[in-house]
This record gives structure tokens, C-alpha cells and sequence, in this order.
């Protein structure tokens, strides 16, 4: 009864980490795709001029039409049995996500301090309100990450646990004897 219990238990938690990743992405891709600002000397600054924000606005969708898709999945009974699949596109999500996590960190950290380097000045002097958003946005798709990251472990764990665990070296002395 214990095992069931846990069973469901992961179940309600996989369906509210991915039913609240949904409008976490949504959020994040209304947010870029909206977020743009005039400057009199600097002239327009949108998504569209830095390549992280296209990014980040691929993966947004991806990852809220996955979760979408697995949350209503993951009711269905034959397509439960099929963990492997939840376990790959888990992973693979996941680390898309964290790709897209950096790479918004550092535009946000090169729009905040610059790159002297390269003769990259900071841009937020100027472009107040698109680094607001900016650091709302970072915020709202590193919290999905997080749900992300829950997710491939429940689902690293649900595929895991089928299988016995692997014998030691002394268990394997033990039974070639």
C-alpha cells in the first residue's frame, strides 16, 4: 500500500510541477516577444537584436507545449507504462532549459555591466524598462528550470526503480563461489 501511495504522491507532483511550468513558459515567451524599448540616441532594442532572446523564446514554447503534452500523457494508463520516454524528454528539456538559463544570465549580466573588451558599453542606463523585463524574465524561466529539474528526477527515478540494483564486487565473489 506504502508503494501506491508514493506512486500517486509522484504522480500529483509530477502533474502540478508541469501544470505550473505551462504558464511560467507562456509568461516568459509573452514577455520577450514583447519586450522592447526606444531610445532618441541608441534607436530600438528588441528580442529580435540578441540571439539568447530567440533562444529563449524556442525553448519557451517547447517547453510549455512538452509540458501540456505529458501532463495530459501522463493520465493516459498505456502511455504511464512508457517511462523511458517521460525519462529522455525530461532530460533533454532540462538541459535545454539550462542552456537557455545562461544565456539569458549572461545577456542580462552584459546589458547590466557591459564588456569593456569589447567595446560593449551597458545598455541599461539607457534601456531601463527592457532590462527590467529582462531580469523578469530570467527569474520566471529559472523558476520553470527548477520544476524541470524536479521533473527529470522524478522521472529518472521512476524508470530506476524498476530494476534491481546492481551487485557489489563482493556479491559477485559470493556467487561465482
Amino acid at each position: 500500500m506504502i508503494l501506491g501511495e508514493n506512486v500517486n504522491t509522484l504522480k500529483v507532483i509530477d502533474s502540478s510541477l508541469r501544470l505550473i511550468v505551462i504558464p511560467l513558459s507562456i509568461a516568459c515567451l509573452w514577455l520577450t516577444l514583447t519586450n522592447h524599448q526606444d531610445n532618441d540616441i541608441y534607436g530600438k532594442l528588441e528580442f529580435s537584436n540578441l540571439k539568447g532572446l530567440k533562444f529563449l523564446v524556442s525553448i519557451s514554447a517547447i517547453s510549455a507545449g512538452y509540458a501540456l503534452i505529458a501532463v495530459i500523457s501522463s493520465w493516459v494508463k498505456n502511455l504511464m507504462n512508457k517511462a523511458w520516454i517521460f525519462f529522455v524528454c525530461d532530460q533533454v528539456v532540462a538541459y535545454l532549459m539550462v542552456a537557455c538559463v545562461g544565456s539569458i544570465g549572461e545577456i542580462v549580466y552584459l546589458v547590466y555591466n557591459g564588456n569593456q573588451k569589447v567595446t560593449w558599453s551597458e545598455a541599461c542606463s539607457s534601456y531601463g524598462r527592457f532590462c527590467g523585463r529582462l531580469n523578469l524574465i530570467l527569474v520566471l524561466h529559472f523558476i520553470a528550470f527548477l520544476c524541470f529539474f524536479v521533473l527529470s528526477l522524478i522521472s529518472a527515478f521512476r524508470v530506476f526503480t524498476r530494476f534491481e540494483p546492481p551487485l557489489t564486487s563482493k556479491e559477485v565473489e559470493d556467487e561465482t563461489t
